[in-house]
């Protein structure tokens, strides 16, 4: 039986990319960034914040093979694929795209302001699917307090789907004061994507501060 472990990582441990239109913070290996200590916790390998300046973004590049979720935390971001899906990417709104068998999109920030956002991927359980995409506005669900599944593997109704059936990830806009507990599972990935809050066993965790949690 694995033994529980309690990994804290502060914000500023965070490898970082500075692109003059980026800046992204990441959680994990990513790019140019490599440490083979720090690929992937679980199921997850890319956990990576985001700061996109105006008129400007990732333009048309592929993704194969991977579960892709974006959520934006502040401003808009616009999806356009190969499948002919566009959408508008603002707060609260769950997306997700399934790279598959291959997928080109590109996501563009169009207003004056920056757009900052986290964006997640997972491996699929199956490899090779026909890619698809989808977007959920779950602000009433947010409203309500506590944890909410964003996007799921085992079929939440206010979740958008992912093709893996041992991943959920939770989001939540905590008030002052609440509690919540954290689900129980083989792996636990917690990251304060805005203000800051206290872990039972880590302690104080302020904004991008991230714990791992294992067994």
């Amino acid at each position: 039986m694995a033994t529980p472990t309690i990994d804290l990582r502060r914000a500023g441990e965070r490898f970082h990319t500075r692109a003059g239109w980026l800046d992204s913070k990441h959680s994990f290996s990513f790019g140019r960034h490599y440490s083979p200590d720090n690929t992937n916790h679980g199921q997850l390998l890319v956990l990576n914040d985001d700061r996109v300046a105006g008129g400007t973004g990732f333009e048309t590049h592929p993704h194969r093979d991977m579960e892709i979720v974006t959520w934006v935390l502040d401003g808009e971001l616009e999806h356009k694929d190969t499948l002919r899906n566009r959408g508008i990417i603002y707060p609260g709104l769950a997306q997700r795209m399934s790279a598959g068998t291959g997928i080109w999109h590109s996501e563009m920030n169009a207003a004056a302001g920056d757009v900052h956002f986290v964006q997640m991927w997972v491996l699929p359980d199956t490899e090779a699917i026909e890619p698809s995409y989808q977007q959920l506005d779950i602000n009433a669900e947010l409203d309500r307090g506590g944890l909410v599944p964003i996007a799921s593997g085992q079929g939440h109704d206010s979740a958008v789907s992912i093709r893996q059936r041992g991943a959920v990830l939770w989001g939540g806009r905590l008030r002052s004061g609440e509690v919540v507990r954290v689900p129980d599972a083989p792996h636990t990935h917690v990251f304060v994507a805005r203000g800051a809050a206290e872990l039972e066993g880590a302690g104080a965790l302020a904004q991008g501060d991230a714990v791992r949690l294992t067994a």
